[in-house]
């Protein structure tokens, strides 16, 4: 709208028109009065825009993120004040941590009562500051498609992240007349053909040499590049926590992922590497097991780092060549180069062969066998199924035994928050119901946002759950064990009738005890025209994938 064409708007109606204009085709919220006029003002635009009411202000905020990592565009969350707010920090927290684009819109109390402890008053940009890219409050209508033109780009720019921003109700029902902004793009570095030069003259001569790929901001034409690349140059590559969609596992050139359940065999390995390319991750604590399979500041490989943010370089660890870049953005640009390792196909096959053996499932003496489960489920998934992980031990089920790649997807928390499963596949089905979207999710994570699944019936999503009920708080009682053997102390779970409580929220339900059972559940879920929840009951002694209670408590 130019400025001959100005019509007076409400500041309520002004941030809706902006929302359209940079993209925007739904929202995540649970209601509240402090921002009636972006509700009011999103009622006149639902032929194009849809908002999805969630049960809690933590599922809309990770509905959000979820929508963020799938699509690349900011997810867009709106709360309500003070307490809502504060339920909604921990989607903010994901997003920050996982690097994902999402925009939280907060609505506010009103200008002429601040600073005085009214009802439910927060200042949001201490609150959110730490743990945003940018949190602040609009407090002139006529500031709307400013703030928010700023907001897509630093959500969208450089290291993706979360922006807040505190919507005060009074402005939200001033008229002003005011132009909208620009759409959006987002700003990415690119790797120039002087720094792709650089980086094949790095990797040349390395004799055992290893990617390490992650982080955010991968496309499928960047994962395709990524594989092309290391395929054609015969290299070997690896994955940060819960980014293993970024390559295809069934090519030999995947050898694993460094998550919370990493194999031996790969942290062994990773002390013999001499070149480390590292395109996308972090080289956070997860990925370095606390920093201890580097050397810190100088590790003893020769690190390539290439990150989207300049100040992630160096961090922790001194890398022999530093460059900024988005990761697909340096796929691409490395995708047809040739590079000249002194590396022999073994090396490459000892860790693709070591990946491999690690696959196969431990042996079970308990009527669910988990890892023909898995097996199961890998025959079955379609090819562009979203998978998204809670936090615990049960996911390592899904990250060690299935099978990643593009198109499908990989959804999960890289912070550890428990809950965030079942809304991720919430917010999977609702933004493309064709697409099959499966959670894995334990007792404990389910009770934290179990009741999106009535989010889903409410709005035609069809989910499937797998929740893994091993009546305790796995993850928890694996330390506990290891730290304080037989002390059992806060992490025992006495659950409900999970048929009744998805009965009540409208899902399709089934319960598996034992291994028979579990692949006709499945295949009824994914025949199925609405959510699904299937209880799988586990084994409390099988406490993870690589241990049991028993060993930790030194009697196996």
């Amino acid at each position: 709208m130019d400025g001959s064409q100005m019509k007076t708007r409400t500041g309520g109606q002004v941030l809706v028109d902006q929302l359209l204009l940079h993209g925007a085709d739904c929202a995540y919220c649970v209601p509240g009065e402090s921002y009636l006029e972006v509700l009011d003002a999103l009622h006149d635009v639902r032929d194009r825009f849809t908002l999805y009411n969630a049960r809690h202000e933590a599922g809309a905020a990770d509905m959000a993120e979820a929508y963020g990592k799938l699509t690349g565009r900011p997810g867009i969350c709106m709360v309500t004040r003070g307490p809502g707010a504060c339920q909604a920090a921990v989607g903010v927290h994901i997003a920050y941590q996982d690097s994902t684009p999402m925009i939280l819109l907060v609505g506010q109390v009103g200008r002429g009562t601040m600073d005085r402890e009214s009802f439910q008053e927060i200042d949001y940009r201490q609150m959110f500051g730490p743990v945003a890219k940018w949190a602040a409050q609009i407090d002139d209508a006529a500031r709307v498609p400013e703030y928010m033109a700023r907001a897509f780009r630093v959500a969208t720019s450089g290291r993706p992240g979360p922006v807040v921003l505190a919507l005060p109700e009074d402005m939200l029902t001033d008229a002003v007349e005011v132009a909208d902004a620009q759409p959006y793009a987002p700003t990415q570095a690119a790797l120039s053909e002087a720094q792709a030069d650089a980086v094949i003259a790095a990797l040349e001569g390395a004799e055992r040499p290893l990617i390490l790929a992650g982080g955010p901001g991968w496309t499928d034409e960047g994962a395709e590049a990524l594989r092309h690349f290391a395929e054609a140059n015969d290299l070997p590559i690896a994955t940060s926590f819960r980014r293993q969609d970024v390559i295809d596992n069934r090519s030999d050139v995947y050898v694993g992922d460094f998550g919370t359940g990493v194999a031996p065999s790969l942290v062994k390995r990773l002390a013999e590497v001499d070149t480390l390319l590292v395109i996308g991750a972090r080289l956070g604590e997860i990925t370095t097991k606390t920093y201890a399979t580097l050397s810190v500041p100088t590790p003893a490989q020769r690190v390539i780092h290439i990150h989207c943010d300049p100040d992630e370089i160096g961090r922790v660890y001194s890398p022999h060549l530093g460059i900024a870049s988005g990761a697909t953005e340096a796929a691409l640009a490395l995708a047809e180069r040739k590079v000249a390792t002194g590396a022999s196909s073994d090396w490459r096959r000892t860790l693709r062969d070591e990946y491999l053996a690690d696959s196969e499932p431990p042996p079970h003496d308990y009527p669910l066998d988990m890892g023909q489960a898995m097996a199961d489920v890998r025959d079955l998934l379609p090819e562009d199924c979203v998978v998204t992980l809670d936090a615990g031990n049960h996911t390592g089920w899904a990250q060690r035994f299935l099978r990643f790649g593009r198109p499908g997807r990989q959804i999960g928390s890289t912070c550890g928050s428990m809950g965030y499963a079942v809304p991720a596949a919430v917010a999977a089905s609702l933004q493309n119901p064709e697409r099959q979207a499966i959670a894995f999710v334990g007792d404990g994570g389910f009770q934290m946002s179990g009741a999106e699944l009535s989010t889903a019936v409410q709005h035609g999503g069809r989910p499937i759950v797998l929740l893994f009920n091993n009546r305790t708080y796995g993850t928890i009682r694996m330390h506990q064990e290891r730290d304080h053997p037989r002390r059992v102390s806060g992490t025992d779970i006495v659950n409900p009738d999970f048929g009744l409580l998805a009965q009540g929220y409208g899902a399709a339900y089934a319960q598996v005890t034992e291994t028979a059972q579990f692949r006709p559940a499945l295949e009824a879920a994914f025949a199925h025209d609405g959510p699904t929840l299937i209880e799988l009951v586990t084994d409390p002694e099988r406490i993870s994938t690589r241990t049991t209670v028993a060993k930790l408590r030194g009697e196996g």
